[in-house]
Formats: structure tokens, C-alpha cells, sequence
């Protein structure tokens, strides 16, 4: 892909729930390697936004273009194989299951799970499952969360719940990752050591973010770039230091200083 194509776009997308726009002619795009950030005061289209993007949703016009090529029309599985993979606000582990089985779990394209080939391919499942435990230790490990492998998932902090989530995300080795509010319900310690993963997959792997995060201090410290949105339109999109000046910004948070 060119670097002069942006990874991820969308182009005058709309989305209509009733006579309510939520997402009115939004044309957004992320650069590779970037983090970006997306706020708005609450009813902004945010969320709407990054449904549309991930495709839980499906837009009423526009478009979502991912590394050059249209993906409007396929699912959210469909995208995740071609890259994109999305978090929750509410983390969706699976709770009666181990940490390190929903690691495992996340991985795609286990040929296991096909009946021909596990009869006519049985080494290359193995080495497949092989693989796929090795990274998901290498994870752990890297997520701090190694110690905690044989744990049932239900049993981990809120914090600990969305760095796992963060890592069943990069077990499909994705481009871009949606990031719901990570830091949502997260205490302060593990907050920074979340930041600090995600910063470094940034800049050591090249990944490319999309965060929804209502804590505006934390989107302008780690973003490259802010998208502000009200009221299902974008009023501003650029550097963190841009945003925060923005007037029309300013004013739909009621006066206050973003």
C-alpha cells in the first residue's frame, strides 16, 4: 500500500436512526502508524462513527475504505480478516474460560477447525496451534498478564479485562485496531501501563489506532491526530494542539476548555 493512501477512511458516510442523523456526510481518514483520537460531547455520533467503521453497522451512504480497497459491504468478521479488529467499552472475554484460552480463541484461521484439512493436514494444525500458543505466551508476557494465564478470565480487575482484550486483538496480527474506551473503569496504574502498550505498538510495530476515549487529557497526550466531532459532524480534525483551540470544539462542551 502507498504510503499516500490513507489505511483507513470513510467517505460522506451517513447513518439515520428514524428522523435523528447520528452520522451526517462524515469523511475521516487515519494514516498507518498513527494514533488517532475521537471525541465529542455525549450524543456527538462517536459511537455511531465506530460502528460504522468496525461494521456493526451499516451506513444509509458513504463509504469505508480500508487500505485502498471498499469494504462497505462486509462484516465485521470479514473486515477483521483483512485487518481490522475492534474493542468494546464492556470487555467480552470469555469468563468461564482461562486467560490464555482466550487468547487461543482469538486467533483466526485455525485450520483445525475445518474438517478436511485436519484429516488431510493434521501436522500443519498442530503446528498451527503450536504457533498460535507461542505468540499467545509472547503476549502475555509483553501485556504483563503471563502470570495470570491459568486464571479464569471472569476473575480479573476491570483493567486487567481490557488488557486482555487489547491482546485477543493482536492475536489476528491486525493493521488497524478501533479501541472503544479503553481506559473506561481502568484504575490509574494499569491506565499508564496500557498507554505504554499502546504507544509502543505504535511506534515499534507500526500499528494503527482509532481510540474513542471520553478522557480528553488522555487523547491529547497520545494522539497524533484528533478528530472532534458534534452533533454527527466532524468540526475540526487535526494535531492535538489544533483541537484543542478549536472554537466551534470549545463551545459544544458548553464553554470549557477541552
Amino acid at each position: 500500500m502507498s504510503d499516500s493512501v490513507p489505511i483507513l477512511e470513510t467517505e460522506n458516510v451517513t447513518r439515520s436512526f428514524g428522523g435523528l442523523v447520528a452520522v451526517d456526510n462524515v469523511s475521516v481518514s487515519l494514516r498507518q502508524g498513527e494514533i488517532t483520537g475521537l471525541i465529542g460531547p455525549n450524543g456527538a455520533g462517536k459511537s455511531t462513527l465506530f460502528n460504522l467503521v468496525s461494521g456493526f453497522l451499516d451506513p444509509d451512504d458513504g463509504t469505508v475504505m480500508l487500505k485502498g480497497q471498499d469494504v462497505t459491504e462486509l462484516r465485521p468478521d470479514e473486515r477483521a480478516e483483512r485487518g481490522l479488529i475492534r474493542t468494546f467499552q464492556i470487555t467480552r472475554e470469555l469468563s468461564g474460560m482461562t486467560v490464555m484460552n482466550n487468547m487461543l480463541l482469538a486467533a483466526q484461521d485455525n485450520p483445525g477447525e475445518r474438517i478436511v484439512p485436519l484429516l488431510t493436514k493434521l501436522g500443519a494444525a498442530r503446528e498451527y496451534e503450536n504457533e498460535q500458543r507461542e505468540r499467545a505466551e509472547e503476549l502475555l508476557k509483553y501485556l504483563e498478564l503471563w502470570e495470570l494465564r491459568d486464571e479464569y478470565a471472569g476473575n480479573l480487575s476491570g483493567g486487567q479485562r481490557k488488557l486482555l482484550e487489547l491482546g485477543r486483538s493482536l492475536m489476528s496480527d491486525p493493521d488497524v485496531l478501533l479501541l472503544d474506551e479503553p481506559m473506561a473503569g481502568v484504575n490509574p496504574d494499569l491506565t499508564d501501563h496500557l498507554l505504554d502498550r499502546i504507544m509502543e505498538l505504535r511506534d515499534e510495530e507500526n500499528r494503527t489506532f482509532l481510540i474513542v476515549e471520553h478522557d480528553i487529557d488522555t487523547i491529547m497526550s497520545i494522539s497524533d491526530t484528533v478528530i472532534g466531532m458534534h452533533n454527527g459532524q466532524v468540526l475540526v480534525q487535526g494535531e492535538p494542539e489544533v483541537v484543542q483551540q478549536d472554537e466551534q470544539l470549545l463551545e459544544a462542551y458548553l464553554g470549557g476548555e477541552v
